[in-house]
């Protein structure tokens, strides 16, 4: 591994630019919009090896990343509550799940769209199990959206296409020429450990885009060659929301947690973890999920990625019960604990 790289994957010096919520020193953020060169290849970020030739040839062979029939016959206990978006104002944060990774984050009085899929179905799997929990006419004027990568249930070009050309796009690094070919003039990616700042009624809102244990592909010749991560957005009153997009269990975790202290509400993946010798580097289970939960120092979690397209072999339901089991186990309050039904929303209050 060669010196640059490993500074690449070390969680930076902070810069001297201190922000004004509750945190340590943070780096100063870039600006919106610029145009910046990177590396062909992202791999050296990898934090477990891709699976190869016999690990395709044995989930073949296994046919195992389907839940049973069975699983699939009676779909009417999976959670589904869509409901009015709730007021709020630029003092307080709300998050409303529309299904999968897909969120309504209003937050210092804006609305922010996380890895937004309205679609019905996407690439290489069937249609979602659940509809989509906030119809699209129900949404308010979208004023960002936040992508964690570039996998199809995450980046979703019908959904996009649906917004105006001058939304400001927030992307991992790499992605921006996959934005501008689709029109989009205000696009921004970042490393790692880099922040931007969206302009907000009541004071800028900071997105920082930090580490996952994940990957990339869309295509058959483009694996790994942008980045993937998670964000963490803090509002100008000081709430702190982490969404994590989609990763695996890890160090990066407690590195977050250190670096954005008082994290009210983390955004985690439940779901998609079925077979294990094959997804665990990249999804967390439920049990990991609500331990990262603890390494992050958030006060809530927010299960998510579950119950909406079926990617892998558990049954749908079970995602949820392990993760309830899992957050009694470590003594958590149940009230922290927002398993929302899809179309919900929770609200934060002024810090």
């Amino acid at each position: 591994m060669t010196e640059r790289t490993e500074r690449s994957l070390a969680e930076p010096e902070p810069d001297p630019v201190v922000t004004r919520h509750r945190t340590r020193a943070l780096p100063a953020p870039r600006p919106l919009g610029e145009r910046r060169l990177w590396p062909r290849s992202f791999a050296d970020r990898l934090t477990a090896p891709l699976p190869g030739v016999r690990a395709l040839a044995r989930l073949a062979r296994e046919g195992s990343l389907r839940p049973p029939a069975a699983a699939l016959r009676d779909l009417s206990a999976l959670p589904v509550g869509p409901a009015p978006l709730p007021a709020v104002d630029a003092a307080t944060t709300a998050v409303t799940w529309a299904g999968h990774a897909s969120w309504v984050l209003r937050i210092g009085g804006l609305t922010i769209l996380t890895d937004p899929v309205w679609s019905r179905r996407i690439l290489g799997t069937p249609a979602r199990l659940t509809p989509v929990g906030v119809g699209w006419e129900d949404l308010p004027p979208v004023d960002a959206v936040v992508i964690s990568h570039n996998h199809y249930d995450h980046l979703d070009a019908p959904t996009l296409r649906r917004l105006p050309r001058t939304t400001p796009l927030l992307l991992p690094a790499g992605l921006a020429r996959w934005a501008r070919r689709r029109r989009f003039t205000n696009v921004t990616e970042l490393d790692w450990w880099e922040a931007v700042e969206l302009p907000g009624p009541a004071g800028p809102v900071r997105c920082d885009f930090v580490p996952a244990h994940h990957w990339s592909k869309r295509t058959l010749t483009d694996t790994c060659r942008s980045l993937w991560g998670g964000w963490v957005l803090t509002a100008p009153g000081g709430q702190r929301v982490y969404f994590a997009g989609d990763t695996g269990y890890g160090h990066w975790f407690e590195a977050i947690g250190r670096r954005y202290e008082a994290i009210d509400l983390a955004l985690l993946p439940i779901g998609a973890y079925e077979p294990r010798w094959m997804l665990g580097p990249v999804h967390t289970d439920p049990e990991e999920a609500v331990r990262a939960c603890g390494d992050l120092g958030a006060r809530a979690m927010a299960p998510m990625h579950w119950s909406t397209f079926v990617l892998s072999a558990e049954p749908p339901l079970e995602p949820l019960l392990r993760a309830r089991a899992a957050w009694e186990a470590a003594g958590r309050a149940r009230e922290d604990l927002w398993d929302l039904p899809i179309g919900a929303s929770r609200v934060l209050g002024a810090a």
